[in-house]
């Protein structure tokens, strides 16, 4: 069976966060949102068949997470990533910010150290802020041809003896890395050596490019195993963050029981009866689906490189490995963020991200998702090129 991505539902009138907050973030309605995560590809047909199925039943309670929903990405985990855990290993939540949340209280006191590679995902440094922790940033490197990096060096020279958490992102929001293994290593020697713990977020471990490979951080080693809390789910993979389900992995008891401590302090309960049925649906019919949206999605991707090229001094794309997020260092249009978030809004009439909201190595750069249709990435194509031509 091939999966068609050409069109997509309209979400206009569905409360879609990124329809709806357009007037409150962009000032306007009268742009075309490609800012938040989530995708404007319609979720698969075996998840919604699975959910109207599960809803000829009248009663929708409360309700364990069953067994057959943590199998299911289990299967998956091991299938896909030749990661291999048990159940008692997982908790449920409702999202890795969330359970990133969880982690930092539980792993560190306030006023400790909590590190953070920048420019990254703002909820990574806003959660350690809004917890009272030490930020540590421990920003990336850029070689000339825009492909990120670790800083080890900067690394060690920032830890302290209080420092006690790194948030990993991996794969890289918003640079588009898929970390190969090496580099992960040079990160978990680092952490070992300070006893640190590793909070890993590989929530688009699935959107992954040929011929990158995802590797799951604690797979690395048996040391890696007793210093890592991995963060997973369906969400980004098959669009499905409105179902509000993801999941964290703790093989080493210790961790795990530190973890717990925290995690019952906040009623995170089992989540939704519908949520489940979704989940173990996306993880049981998901992978045909998933590699005809990758091809499409890189399509979409190659589209926008295209139109980089023909403007190569005003626009550049960062390579990517992997996620759905372009990272565009438009510095070449010698606008300052102000100024750099009204062209984009006024004359391209699209809503992007602000690069400076992930960090202020963010500065000239904007993040757009181009996980849509085709219809909608020839429009944003259209609305881009005709805005850049007239610069």
């Amino acid at each position: 069976m091939s999966y068609d991505f050409s069109v997509s539902a309209c979400r206009k009138d569905t409360n879609a966060e990124k329809y709806t907050l357009r007037e409150e973030l962009f000032g306007t309605d009268d742009v075309l949102p490609v800012w938040v995560a989530d995708m404007d590809i319609d979720t698969p047909d075996f998840v919604l068949n699975a959910v109207k199925k599960r809803l000829e039943h009248p009663i929708v309670g409360y309700e364990e997470v069953p067994t057959s929903a943590f199998n299911a990405q289990r299967t998956w985990m091991k299938q896909e990533h030749n990661f291999e855990f048990e159940l008692e290993d997982m908790f449920y939540s409702h999202s890795v910010v969330a359970s990133m949340a969880v982690a930092i209280e539980a792993f560190s006191e306030e006023g400790e150290g909590v590190i953070v590679q920048t420019p990254v995902y703002s909820p990574f440094f806003h959660s350690v802020n809004g917890l009272n922790r030490s930020l540590i940033k421990n920003p990336l490197k850029v070689n000339s041809d825009g492909l990120y990096t670790f800083d080890i060096e900067d690394l060690k020279s920032k830890i302290k003896p209080n420092t006690k958490l790194l948030l990993l992102c991996s794969p890289h929001n918003p640079v588009g890395r898929v970390w190969k293994k090496k580099e992960l290593e040079a990160i978990l020697d680092v952490c070992v050596e300070h006893n640190i713990v590793v909070f890993a977020d590989e929530i688009h471990s699935d959107l992954v490019y040929t011929p990158n490979k995802h590797t799951v951080f604690t797979t690395l080693s048996e040391a890696a195993k007793k210093i890592t809390l991995t963060a997973i789910g369906v969400g980004k993979t098959f669009n499905m963050a409105g179902f509000a389900m993801s999941s964290v992995i703790i093989q080493d008891e210790d961790l795990r029981e530190r973890f717990k401590k925290a995690y019952k302090k906040v009623h995170f309960a089992q989540g939704s009866v519908l949520s489940h049925v979704a989940y173990e649906a996306a993880y049981t019919d998901g992978k045909e689906w998933l590699e005809d949206l990758k091809v499409h999605l890189y399509k979409n991707y190659e589209m926008l490189r295209t139109l980089c090229q023909k403007y190569p001094k005003l626009l550049k794309i960062t390579p990517i490995e992997g996620t759905y997020l372009a990272w565009l260092d438009c510095s070449g249009l010698g606008l300052r963020d102000k100024k750099l978030r009204e062209f984009f809004i006024q004359d391209a009439k699209l809503g992007l991200n602000a690069g400076i909201s992930f960090g202020k190595e963010g500065l000239g750069y904007m993040r757009l998702n181009f996980a849509v249709s085709q219809e909608k990435i020839l429009e944003i194509i259209k609305k881009l090129d005709k805005a850049l031509s007239l610069k």
